[in-house]
């Protein structure tokens, strides 16, 4: 026997797949958030879904006793954040239509279908559904559509020394990644250096798990340095060619600097390097850098993107060069 509570799921799900909501507003908590919001019973015929002013809470009493899923008082708190926030960007719903000038905070806050999606519910799923969605996203972007306007803006541009072009993902980590080679590496390594390795902490942009987004993996192997893995290798690799040395720089935002350990690992992974290595902890400011300053090992160098035109050597005999 066919489970109507999960024929009426599954087909919630593909309504807002057609309507273009990104992945996490297509699971089971929005769609059951969507049935509720249309007053869909597991018995009742999408033809006749309504638009009740619903608050959060009885947005899940309904999901509870309609189709037994019982979210806890402390999901509220998801449910308006992850789902009913969403489709409202979306066009989905309307919050206050019956007092749009209520506080946000307000208790009284509620969320309703707006007429035309009501009017594709009426056609779903054996009329004329399909057409109505399509003239809906006409007029209404899809969250999918604006959530990628809203990353291209972001983006950040990346020029290499050698004029190659770059767009590193959104983030403070990539930014660092930018800076590196703008700011650093034409003040520190002649030239601006040859960029051989740069990471991108999306892994989206090779696919998951990864964070390639520039490797010149045949001139690395010239210099010795052996295959690895994208989580092995520092963020950002940089060759002075006319110096004959090898920039190994880490970007920290979150994670750590060249300590002792890492230094330790990279020269065991690079022991067949040919060229000298210099070890680079690259932080975005000054205070990001007194979190970590006792991790730091020596005889590396530290550079901070606030202040650019200056550098911190950890001990040694030299500044600023490989050392043995």
């Amino acid at each position: 026997m066919i489970d109507s509570k999960v024929v009426k799921l599954e087909e919630a799900k593909q309504l807002l797949k057609a309507l273009q909501l990104p992945k996490g507003q297509t699971n089971d908590r929005s769609a059951w958030v969507f049935l509720a919001l249309a007053n869909i019973l597991p018995s009742t015929p999408w033809d006749e879904a309504s638009a009740p002013l619903l608050p959060t809470y009885l947005i899940m009493e309904f999901i509870r006793t309609a189709y037994g899923m019982d979210y806890k008082p402390n999901s509220r708190e998801t449910i308006r954040r992850q789902t009913l926030h969403q489709f409202e960007q979306a066009s989905i719903i309307e919050r206050n239509r019956d007092n749009p000038k209520r506080a946000t905070n307000s208790k009284d806050n509620n969320y309703s279908l707006n007429e035309s999606i009501l009017e594709i519910l009426k056609e779903f799923p054996h009329g004329n559904w399909q057409n109505k969605v399509d003239g809906f996203l006409l007029n209404a972007p899809s969250l999918k559509e604006q959530y990628q306007r809203k990353r291209n803006l972001e983006i950040i541009p990346v020029r290499l020394p050698d004029g190659k072009k770059l767009t590193l993902s959104p983030g403070k980590h990539n930014q660092l990644h930018a800076d590196i080679i703008h700011e650093f590496c034409p003040r520190f390594i002649n030239q601006g250096g040859i960029v051989l390795y740069v990471g991108d902490t999306a892994s989206s942009r090779i696919g998951e798990g990864g964070k390639l987004m520039h490797l010149e993996a045949d001139y690395l192997q010239k210099l010795g340095v052996p295959p690895m893995s994208h989580d092995k290798l520092p963020d950002v690799v940089v060759y002075d060619s006319h110096k004959q040395w090898l920039f190994l720089i880490e970007a920290v935002t979150s994670h750590g600097p060249v300590s002792p350990k890492r230094w330790k690992e990279l020269e065991d992974a690079l022991r067949n390097c040919k060229v000298g290595k210099v070890y680079v902890t690259a932080f975005p400011n000054t205070s990001e850098f007194k979190k970590n300053v006792a991790d730091i090992a020596w005889e590396t160098e530290v550079w901070m993107a606030d202040k650019p035109d200056h550098m911190i050597h950890f001990n040694g005999d030299r500044f600023l060069g490989p050392h043995k």
